[in-house]
């Protein structure tokens, strides 16, 4: 059976090209990169090769390039390197961030320090007035992601990291969806750190980046080494980061072409689902302030029908086709969205949520292909509602 994979903002597959870039670091160059021997200088060439690729492309120098296991590392090694610098009290985020970010802001709090989290809109952004009415004098850091992974949607990160800089605090977006995707130079938003994974642009899982704006201060989260100036133990995933600079490197001469190539593609899906069921599905990726590559739906039924989000995936699955939803199991339950109820959806709505994330390798013939037998499968789970 053939695999049909909607599944893009969870992970990518691996280019091809990523793979033969890093084949030598798998198996002859294997060198550990803090080696003084040859095998080791070679390895340490190849990192340092792939931090000038990854900082051309953030337009920073590459001593502000940090390499961590991903997007999760990433995004503690600044919340909880922030706090124990002792730079003030306060932690602002929104209740609508990946779990990367609210959890470790929750355990800043379980250590004294005081935490807000900002009601996101009903489109599912935080916008700047929100942010000014809780940052204060107190704020260490304001974490507000660039891509919502749920539902796409764009946080005006120049003005809120203008407001947060105002107030004397610093700034840290994670850009594990946006990365590769759009032109980011850290300068445009004068942001002082930001995330990046691999998995997530056709890179490989298990390396990131850590973005840290020279001067800014911050202690190191991962202890152990000497390795990255000191500022992250650990033995360098050599070949992960020579996946990763050449993930970067081909995101970057071939960003116009996917661009285009996925938003036609997002378009075709956008109006597919609004002419067969029009009233009946609710666009939660807001539409005009959303990412390129996220459609998010619900579906509306009458009280006595209930969609239930992980049994249409299952039934997806069977068909060969990779969705997701934004549930969670939580002690034995599937909870909805925390994303969705956060922009004020009914967690019956919420449940019945279907991520569509689409990417580089997606084609139209596949997306009318999930049309065909999402219809058949929303027709039997409805008993003729949806036809």
């Amino acid at each position: 059976m053939k695999t049909v994979y909607f599944d893009n903002a969870a992970t990518t597959a691996l280019d091809p090209k990523v793979l033969e870039a890093m084949l030598p670091w798998l198996q002859t160059e294997y060198g550990n990169a803090s080696s003084i021997h040859h095998l080791g200088r070679k390895a340490q060439v190849a990192v340092e090769d792939s931090r000038e690729k990854i900082a051309h492309f953030l337009g920073c120098t590459s001593a502000e390039i940090i390499f961590t296991s991903g997007g999760t590392e990433s995004d503690n090694a600044v919340i909880q390197g922030v706090a124990e610098t002792g730079f003030r009290s306060e932690f602002i985020t929104s209740n609508a961030e990946h779990h990367a970010v609210l959890h470790p802001i929750e355990h800043v709090h379980s250590l004294g320090f005081q935490a807000r989290f900002i009601q996101v809109d009903e489109r599912g952004i935080c916008t700047p007035d929100a942010l000014k009415r809780h940052i204060s004098n107190d704020t260490a850091l304001v974490s507000l992601m660039h891509f919502n992974n749920e539902n796409g949607a764009v946080n005006p990160i120049n003005e809120l990291a203008a407001i947060a800089h105002s107030n004397g605090a610093l700034f840290h977006t994670d850009m594990v969806q946006s990365a590769g995707k759009v032109p980011f130079k850290v300068d445009d938003f004068d942001i002082d750190f930001a995330s990046i994974s691999g998995h997530k642009l056709y890179g490989p899982k298990g390396v990131g980046v850590l973005y840290a704006r020279a001067g800014v201060d911050w202690k190191p989260f991962m202890l152990g080494g000497s390795q990255e100036r000191r500022r992250r133990g650990g033995t360098l995933n050599v070949a992960g980061i020579v996946g990763l600079g050449k993930a970067i490197e081909l995101a970057d001469a071939e960003m116009n072409e996917r661009t285009a190539h996925i938003q036609t593609l997002k378009t075709h899906l956008e109006k597919q689902l609004s002419e067969r069921w029009g009233d009946n599905i609710q666009f939660n990726n807001p539409i005009g302030f959303d990412a390129y590559h996220i459609v998010n739906i619900s579906f509306l039924t009458p009280n006595d029908i209930t969609i239930d989000g992980e049994m249409l995936l299952l039934n997806l699955d069977i068909e060969g086709i990779c969705c997701s939803n934004g549930s969670a199991c939580t002690s034995g339950a599937v909870e909805p969205s925390h994303v969705l109820l956060a922009m004020g959806v009914s967690a019956k709505v919420a449940k019945s949520s279907l991520r569509i994330s689409l990417g580089k390798n997606n084609t139209v013939e596949e997306i009318d292909f999930l049309m065909e037998k999402l219809g058949k499968i929303l027709n039997r789970m409805t008993h003729g509602f949806f036809v």
